[in-house]
């Protein structure tokens, strides 16, 4: 098995237990509880997880959804947010191979699966959650650019998470109840891994994110389940126009007409 294989099937595994651990970020972050203690338990009747039932997708397809305990239904959304991440992670790993740079963005791949899982279900965008993801794939875009001495990089993806920050805060100056701060917060995370790649990248990213709500939201507000004055949720979008943009921005650029 070649090296850059072995990389992909390993970020699927990895992505598997980080979505475990992502599962108890997004039920306890929202609600300001610890993400370290307790150890993870039954949402029913409390009881603490044995080590055999908290093994992801496995063990939920074990105990067919269900409490050992208590026998109470277990939502789907855990096994889920598993398998969402390890794909998630696996799309980057075939990315990016070796390149000394996948790990901040496997970073930005987590952040992007639990904050757009906490804003769809409580309309937020955790601070508590964006600044240190942010502040830890800072460090690792410094340490590829040390590594690889693309210091150059460093400076275009700082100047990105300056780009999209600003034109976020630009929106949310104009249309406060349409964009929230948090997603000016999160715009800085994006802006800083898509800047690595390129400041193409960045407006790549963020067209991609508008994009997709604009279709999303159309689509709601003809089914009649969505109002004109309902508030939806932008993070989920602007993580997914970036994750597009980092997978396959470089071919959309490219065949983009330049003159």
């Amino acid at each position: 098995m070649s090296a850059y294989a072995v990389v992909v099937l390993y970020c699927g595994l990895f992505g598997l237990v980080i979505g475990s651990f992502l599962n108890v970020v997004i039920v306890r972050l929202p609600r300001k509880e610890s993400i370290v203690r307790p150890r993870s338990r039954c949402p029913g009747c409390g009881s603490q997880l044995a080590a055999r039932d908290n093994v992801p997708v496995v063990s939920w397809l074990v105990l067919r959804g269900r409490c050992r305990s208590c026998g109470e239904p277990i939502s789907s959304r855990y096994p889920l947010v598993e398998l969402l991440t390890a794909a998630v992670f696996v799309a980057l790993g075939a990315r990016f191979g070796l390149d000394a740079a996948l790990p901040a963005f496997l970073v930005l791949g987590a952040a992007g699966v639990a904050i757009s899982a906490i804003d769809l279900e409580h309309r937020i965008v955790p601070t508590r959650l964006v600044y240190p993801c942010l502040a830890a794939a800072l460090v690792l875009l410094a340490a590829a650019a040390a590594l690889d001495g693309e210091w150059g990089h460093l400076m275009r993806a700082v100047i990105g998470a300056v780009f999209a920050r600003t034109a976020l805060w630009v929106i949310h100056v104009v249309q406060p109840r349409g964009m929230g701060f948090g997603d000016v917060r999160l715009a800085t995370l994006l802006g800083l891994l898509l800047g690595w790649l390129s400041l193409g990248h960045v407006a790549v990213g963020l067209f991609l994110g508008f994009l997709a709500g604009a279709v999303v939201g159309s689509a709601l507000l003809l089914s009649g389940r969505r109002g004109r004055k309902d508030a939806l949720p932008f993070a989920p979008f602007l993580v997914l126009g970036t994750l597009l943009a980092v997978l396959w921005g470089s071919p959309l650029l490219a065949w983009y007409p330049t003159p």
